[in-house]
């Protein structure tokens, strides 16, 4: 089974791309536009929780509340963040797994992945 990993991002064409990356990378991917609605599927579907998670800053609202949420989950946390993001210390100290920041390709995102979540070798 693929290992899980969740994309929240308010850019559909930003989050589509990612997504298909990571599929093409082994990995099942799934997409979410804001952050509120990544907590309500981990609240509603507990047993379907993804390895890893990657918010793309931009343009999102980040709420301390469902924010909060997740990163009590143990879920490790990727952000990916502009100028403005990255100067937000409130946001900037969080626990993640990686701050990554723009520019960068969505290549770089998918690489910072694979090196918090591996891929199992197939069975013989």
């Amino acid at each position: 089974m693929e290992p899980r990993v969740w994309i929240i991002g308010a850019d559909h064409w930003t989050r589509a791309a990612l997504r298909a990356e990571l599929i093409e990378r082994g990995y099942d991917a799934v997409g979410f536009v804001h952050l509120k609605d990544a907590v309500a599927e981990l609240v509603i579907s507990p047993h379907r929780r993804p390895r890893l998670i990657i918010l793309d800053l931009q343009d999102q609202s980040v709420d301390e509340r469902p924010l909060g949420t997740l990163f009590g989950a143990a879920i490790p946390m990727v952000a990916v963040a502009g100028a403005t993001g990255a100067a937000d210390a409130r946001v900037r100290n969080l626990a993640w797994a990686a701050f990554l920041r723009r520019p960068l390709t969505l290549g770089a995102i998918a690489d910072a992945v694979g090196r918090l979540v591996r891929i199992p070798a197939p069975a013989r």
